[in-house]
């Protein structure tokens, strides 16, 4: 029966995450609570987001959504922040990172007011001045702490004019990028559960999966107050399990 209830909470966390990043918000708090340790619950949730991430980025390339040549440098663009942020995380305080993970969100959340950017535009993604500090920091932020990388992904994108199905497949490929490491890593640990872990992974996919097909259905317009639903919904869920 939990085997099922995990498959189920695969699903929902993927879906809100594929659409508007967060998806963390839901899985790793339901597995918390049935019990599931802390590191082994991770490592779940990296394996499955490696996988269930890399199969939403590679259904909208192959549809043509998205290109090889406009995508691959995220890749190591975004590994390298996650290993500066691994490598800053070591070496400062839990509540500093805290602080750090509100201020960006906040910040997010004010910005996503500013400006008509809502995912409208089709520009290409360069590597220029803004997309490649900003990959880069939300990468390192990714290393440092984790929740809401998705979701900032996605504002910086609607800020770089990408239309929004684009942008989801960018942010399924940088957050393929950044977990497959996690996820060798807890392996090699031996910190998985892979009944759980399986369980997980294969909701995961049906979620990424749902998402991406309701993606392309969704207006431009609606993307922004779904992301800024999120955007509070992480905040609280910080300053509630770490500052309160």
């Amino acid at each position: 029966m939990e085997f099922l209830l995990i498959f189920f909470i695969g699903i929902c966390a993927t879906t809100v995450g594929t659409l508007a990043g967060g998806g963390g918000l839901i899985s790793l708090p339901a597995m918390l609570l049935m019990g599931i340790p802390v590191h082994s619950a991770i490592g779940a949730n990296k394996v499955s987001n490696t996988v269930s991430s890399f199969s939403s980025f590679f259904h909208l390339y192959k549809n043509g959504d998205i290109s090889l040549k406009e995508s691959i440098w995220i890749i190591p663009v975004s590994v390298g922040g996650g290993i500066s942020g691994g490598f800053i995380a070591s070496r400062i305080s839990e509540d500093h990172m805290y602080i750090v993970a509100i201020i960006l969100l906040v910040f997010a959340f004010i910005t996503s007011f500013i400006g008509k950017k809502d995912f409208a535009g089709d520009a290409p993604l360069k590597m220029n001045k803004f997309s490649i500090p900003g990959l880069y920091g939300i990468g390192m932020y990714d290393g440092l702490f984790g929740p809401g990388q998705g979701t900032l992904m996605l504002y910086l994108f609607g800020y770089l004019q990408i239309s929004y199905i684009r942008a989801v497949g960018l942010v399924r490929l940088a957050t393929f990028s950044s977990c497959f490491g996690a996820a060798i890593t807890y392996i090699a640990a031996d910190k998985i559960i892979w009944s759980f872990t399986f369980a997980l992974l294969f909701g995961s996919v049906a979620g990424a999966q749902i998402g991406v097909r309701i993606a392309k259905k969704l207006k431009p317009r609606f993307v922004k107050p779904i992301l800024r639903i999120v955007t509070i919904a992480l905040i609280v869920q910080i300053v509630v399990n770490n500052v309160l």
